[in-house]
């Protein structure tokens, strides 16, 4: 049986996503248990010239709400990246979610030799596949983005373990 391209999107979207959220959770639970503002781990990054975790978060959710929409042959919906403290972060990773769920397996089935134009600053689109754009561009951008939220947090004292990331099977 082959894998179709829904199934290789939506879900592996949804459990990064959900994973995400409840490590934010767990941040957020560390820094009001030691007393410090949770705007310091909203702002926190692994080295000077990376993205703090507000942003990591903001990339990790347009992966999934960009990649999914785009593969159905929809405009994404905007996501503003105004978030400056948990409660953003956990309402723009649900509104995420909301859109991802609301994709069908026939809206994306198929969708592996659609061409999908990618927008980049002062540069000429990114010009993928659907398949090469799944699994070339958005599960490794998603993973990357959500990784490095879950290594800042990690890097800050949070007690996180693989299994926080991966979440339950």
């Amino acid at each position: 049986m082959s894998l179709s391209m829904y199934q290789a999107s939506v879900p592996v979207f949804l459990r990064a996503l959900t994973n995400l959220r409840a490590v934010l959770q767990k941040g957020e639970a560390f820094a009001v248990e030691k007393g410090f503002e949770p705007s310091v781990l909203v702002n926190s990054r692994l080295i000077a010239d990376m993205f703090p975790l507000s942003k990591q978060v903001q990339i990790a959710t347009d992966m999934a709400v960009r990649g999914s929409s785009r593969l159905a042959g929809t405009e994404p919906p905007s996501f503003p990246d105004t978030e400056t403290d948990f409660a953003g972060l956990y309402a723009r990773i649900d509104r995420a979610i909301e859109v991802v769920r609301g994709f069908d397996a026939a809206q994306l089935d198929g969708s592996e030799s659609r061409t999908i134009d990618v927008p980049r600053r002062g540069r000429d689109p990114l010009r993928l596949d659907g398949q090469s754009y799944l699994l070339g561009f958005i599960l490794p951008n998603l993973f990357f983005h959500s990784t490095t939220a879950y290594a800042i947090l990690r890097e800050a004292g949070v007690a996180l373990g693989k299994d926080d990331f991966i979440g339950a099977s």
